[in-house]
């Protein structure tokens, strides 16, 4: 590799050749302030619009100040970081940036954990030194993301996450000038655009201009009253990333301390959502075998391949962009959904509850399932299965507001009856073990053998696209794995187009699967929190006695006090759902 030579801060650097001024100074541990700029390593992707200023830097023999992100270094290079000029130049333009932003940083939503509030206190900004008009925007709040423009600094790294990454296409930049802003087409409500609640754009938005819906108050009254039975289910992604919230390092398991705390705030009943992972595997294996029986014999009308639905962000994205194609999704409802109406229904008549006296609270590391929540198909005579949705930070803010020591607590297990799970349920967490889970049922209940190896290493790994043939004893079943929609929009025109061979296609909305959830802690596009977080949810599923979920004895004993048999004329009715041609609503698609 060529490298060239620069100066930094009187200081002199070797660099590679073609570096930027910010990735030298990164590499050699200089700091340049940036609020726009984003780096994603792992999703290959730079976002630097150089529209901030904040990143400038004085380079010898330039007449202006240079952004730090956009200018490459170049032999000789003399760099100044930290000359008055460029210091009083960062200043100038953040106190622009304030001028224009709403001063309620001790209610707003991301209090503590703002880019903007972080670097106006790093540069000791106390003043106001520009008053004028202020640009003013109607808030907008959908199911899942709340909207508030006001507080947007046009960094529109949202931009990127809906358009590049996720190829959603339900933001785009309008008007001009003062009145510039993020917003959908024609600026519409989020509800009624194309937006898939994926929540991305809220994972990497520095200021509360793009938040999610916040059910904490209403949980909280609802766990204060004495008339409601108020259960909680907890999603695998969510014990590997909590802990993060507190101090832990990332990949830190908190399941104990997690139930512990939930029961600590009142909750009634602590269950597991993998209960339901494993309720969703019996339905969705039976239905793939199904498919693939009928294919095998001959049947030319068998809609393959069968694709996994247990991600709401997912399914949104293709009902509004290849709704020709939503009878090829499995019916299964996700494990949410799927623990909401067991929760009504079997659990409610066990504890001898009505089910409007029941609340179902989740809590999730996706934005999109408060989305999901609120679908009429997931509703009882106006009363939804699943009543309300906390985000994995919404859930360390409750645990704080609460004034629990959370690394104080001591472990404890969840409730039964669905509490109980194998090590295939945790796995769904991370992008490959939804489809790694149905394989080690499907494989037994398909060839009637045991299955001796259950870690299936050709399903795991981080890549975008990847595939793989499991050897049905003879039978060669071809397996498609995408994670992040844009991912997922290659393999689904393959498949509109007939040229998918798959038999069976595992897409999850997020990139890493639900690790990487837009309402989990942030990670700020290192992929090695991803990673580590992934590596602790195959860490659960080695440490669990049963690691197969026809095996746990929790579902065999629902399915025979209750639901009979996978697919069975109650299950159907209870466990799988239909899907909708959304394809009316206006689309933005990117050139």
């Amino acid at each position: 590799m060529d490298t060239i030579n620069i100066k930094i801060d009187n200081k002199n650097f070797q660099v590679p050749k073609g570096t930027s001024i910010l990735d030298a100074a990164k590499s050699v541990g200089v700091k340049i302030p940036t609020l726009c700029y984003m780096h994603l390593h792992d999703l290959n992707t730079t976002h630097k619009p150089t529209g901030c200023r904040i990143c400038v830097v004085e380079v010898e023999g330039r007449k202006n100040l240079v952004p730090a992100c956009a200018t490459e270094c170049l032999p000789g290079m003399v760099i100044k970081n930290q000359t008055i000029r460029v210091l009083n130049s960062r200043k100038t333009v953040l106190e622009l940036i304030l001028s224009d932003h709403p001063a309620d940083c001790l209610i707003c939503a991301k209090n503590g954990d703002c880019d903007l509030q972080s670097m106006a206190q790093e540069m000791g900004i106390r003043h106001y030194y520009y008053k004028g008009e202020k640009s003013t925007y109607i808030k907008d709040r959908s199911p899942a993301i709340r909207r508030d423009m006001d507080k947007c600094i046009s960094c529109r790294r949202c931009l990127t996450m809906c358009n590049d990454i996720q190829t959603v296409g339900a933001l785009s930049a309008i008007n001009r000038g003062f009145m510039s802003v993020v917003a959908p087409a024609f600026q519409m409500n989020l509800e009624e655009s194309v937006c898939t609640y994926c929540g991305q754009c809220v994972a990497v938005c520095p200021t509360a201009a793009l938040t999610e819906i916040d059910h904490t108050k209403t949980v909280i009254r609802h766990l204060a009253d004495p008339s409601k039975t108020v259960v909680v289910q907890t999603a695998p992604a969510v014990r590997a990333a909590l802990g993060e919230e507190f101090g832990n390092e990332p990949g830190t398991l908190v399941t104990g301390k997690m139930t512990a705390a939930l029961k600590d705030l009142g909750f009634d009943y602590v269950f597991d959502t993998d209960f339901a992972a494993d309720l969703t595997i019996m339905e969705e294996s039976a239905e793939l075998l199904d498919r693939l029986t009928r294919h095998l014999n001959g049947d030319t009308t068998v809609k393959l391949p069968l694709l996994t639905s247990c991600c709401p962000g997912w399914v949104s994205f293709f009902e509004h962009h290849f709704p020709d194609m939503k009878d090829i999704p499995s019916t299964a409802r996700s494990p949410q959904q799927m623990f909401g109406a067991i929760a009504k229904t079997y659990l409610a008549d066990k504890l001898g509850v009505k089910r409007e006296d029941m609340v179902v609270v989740s809590i999730m590391p996706c934005l999109a399932k408060k989305y999901e929540s609120s679908r009429d198909e997931f509703k009882t005579n106006g009363n939804p299965d699943v009543d309300f949705v906390l985000s994995t930070r919404e859930l360390a803010r409750l645990i704080k507001q609460a004034g629990i020591d959370f690394e104080s607590l001591e472990h404890e297990d969840f409730d039964h009856p669905m509490g109980e799970s194998s090590g295939a349920s945790v796995i769904f967490g991370t992008t490959g073990g939804v489809i790694e889970a149905a394989v080690r049922t499907a494989y037994e209940i398909f060839t009637k053998q045991k299955l001796h190896k259950v870690d299936f290493q050709q399903l795991r790994g981080m890549e975008w696209i990847r595939e793989s043939t499991i050897d049905f004893n003879g039978t060669p079943i071809k397996i498609g794995i995408a994670h992040g929609l844009g991912n997922a929009r290659k393999l689904l025109e393959e498949i509109r187009a007939g040229k998918s061979q798959y038999h069976a296609i595992e897409i999850m909305a997020c990139p890493g699967g639900c690790i990487g959830g837009g309402g989990q802690p942030l990670h700020h596009g290192d992929s090695n929190i991803l990673l580590a977080r992934q590596k602790a949810l195959y860490t659960a599923d080695k440490a669990n006695i049963i690691r197969k979920s026809h095996e746990n004895p929790s579902i065999k004993k629902l399915y025979a006090e209750f639901l009979g048999s996978p697919m069975s004329e109650k299950a159907h009715k209870l466990l799988h759902t239909q899907y909708f041609d959304k394809s009316s609503h206006i689309e933005i698609t990117k050139n």
